[in-house]
């Protein structure tokens, strides 16, 4: 795993990860925005506390580690691609927080993502942080889980931020967020 100081994170300050979208995309996680980590080693959820990918796994989502702190490899993305998953971000500039982010850039990624949705063909989207979809689709009073409007065609889903700082959430917890998703897109059984 490699080692970045604060200075060299700071470096890719408002660097943007390119989305991972494959031609059938059953399901799209869709992450806030990148972190400092995800835009240096241009891998979505990759800092080393994030619980994503071990989430993923325990859900069954996956059924092989994936460890992202180093950057993902073609292998890691082939196999994302191949089992139907893709993953982008509302904003797509990177920042140390989410915190950092203006209302209007979370609802116009929330536009984009519309726009994403249609092009990816995506049949479930599972967005990552029930705050900033508040924001980003101005639904106040949205709250975890499947939504009862769909996004673009597909049905939706509000799943909890697998980010370190979201203390009260666990792999166990957020593997079972995934599975819900997961099993609506035909992923899990």
């Amino acid at each position: 795993m490699p080692r970045f100081t604060r200075a060299e994170l700071e470096s890719f300050r408002d660097a943007e990860v390119p989305d991972l979208l494959g031609p059938t995309v059953r399901l799209l996680f869709v992450g806030i925005n990148p972190g400092l980590w995800t835009a240096a080693t241009q891998t979505h959820f990759a800092h080393p506390v994030n619980r994503f990918y071990p989430a993923l796994l325990r859900a069954g989502v996956i059924d092989r580690p994936i460890d992202p702190a180093a950057g993902m490899t073609d292998e890691d993305r082939r196999y994302l691609l191949d089992r139907g998953i893709g993953i982008t971000n509302l904003v797509r500039r990177a920042t140390a927080r989410a915190a950092e982010l203006t209302d209007g850039e979370l609802y116009e990624g929330g536009q984009r993502l519309v726009e994403t949705v249609k092009r990816s063909g995506a049949a479930v989207v599972a967005v990552a942080g029930v705050t900033a979809y508040r924001v980003a689709f101005q639904q106040r009073r949205a709250t975890l889980g499947e939504q009862p409007d769909h996004l673009a065609g597909a049905r939706l889903w509000v799943v909890p931020n697998p980010s370190g700082l979201n203390a009260h959430e666990t792999v166990d917890s957020l593997a079972e967020a995934y599975a819900a998703p997961a099993r609506a897109a035909g992923v899990l059984p």
